[in-house]
């Protein structure tokens, strides 16, 4: 994948082949890719829903790591093996019966470690539904 360009279609395509089945079933959809970062829509989905509509905070997280993960690769330039070191999150206000935007961004690309930070936001939501901070090992 390293001469190729980290593009949307590069991004979509990783969601299929490294992640694990329960991840592909959010239905996570590429909206942005650039060299810092990228943007993933976790659609608004019955089964992400708790009670009074709300996305759980287990969806959001899942889909701020998988974001993450190929931020880094768009970082990179390419996908690369990675684990999770730690995953922080905040949950600011609820998002309901909305597609949920996760933007990751890295923040720093350094040869053994990656740092990131996220935000997800209710599609049509000026502010924030949660913010997460990332660091994660490259192996």
């Amino acid at each position: 994948m390293t001469a190729k360009a980290f593009d949307i279609g590069t991004a979509q395509a990783l969601l299929a082949e490294v992640f694990a089945p329960w991840v592909q079933a959010l239905d996570l959809r590429v909206q942005m890719v650039e060299p810092s970062g990228v943007v993933l829509r976790l659609p608004s989905a019955p089964a992400l829903a708790r009670v009074g509509g709300i996305l759980c905070g287990q969806a959001m997280m899942a889909a701020a790591d998988t974001a993450m993960v190929l931020a880094v690769s768009a970082a990179a330039g390419g996908f690369r093996p990675m684990t999770t070191v730690q995953l922080q999150t905040s949950f600011m206000r609820p998002i309901v019966g909305r597609d949920a935007l996760v933007d990751a961004r890295v923040l720093r690309l350094g040869k053994t470690l990656a740092f990131g930070e996220i935000t997800i936001r209710g599609d049509g939501e000026p502010g924030p539904a949660a913010h997460a901070t990332t660091t994660y090992a490259l192996l």
